[in-house]
């Protein structure tokens, strides 16, 4: 098996209602997803012959699922009271709503499966919030 890895970094907000300690407030995070595909087999001929793909376009597709949520913030469905929501909207915040709680987990399985749904066969999708904690999601 041949394994490729990538990453991409973005800067976004969260907090987790509900949760007793520091997080239950609003901040900040630069987040790092590293995204590792695999292939049993390499290409044969063309282009692309002893790749199993092209890293510009595997960090292009990553990049452009990180990019949805550079510079905003990331909420659970639910965890604001719509004037919170109406209020921020109409001071232009840039809002990404998420159905679960916005934690690196659930982070890390929503990039694994974006980049499933591009074509790759994830290996492993790990999300850092700060240079020394990840979660590492493996379908």
């Amino acid at each position: 098996m041949y394994l490729l890895k990538t990453e991409k970094s973005f800067d976004a907000a969260h907090f987790l209602k509900g949760y007793k300690g520091k997080c239950s407030n609003l901040h900040g995070h630069r987040w790092r997803v590293v995204i590792e595909v695999r292939g049993d087999h390499l290409i044969c001929d063309g282009q692309l012959r002893d790749m199993i793909v092209d890293f510009k376009t595997l960090k292009k597709d990553l990049k452009e699922v990180t990019d949805y949520f550079d510079h905003s913030l990331i909420y659970e469905e639910g965890s604001l009271k719509p004037s919170t929501v109406a209020a921020l909207k109409e001071e232009n915040f840039r809002l990404v709503t998420v159905h679960g709680r916005p934690t690196a987990e659930n982070l890390a399985a929503f990039f694994c499966s974006m980049m499933q749904k591009k074509g790759y066969d994830v290996y492993e999708a790990a999300v850092y919030e700060t240079p020394d904690n990840c979660a590492v999601y493996r379908p």
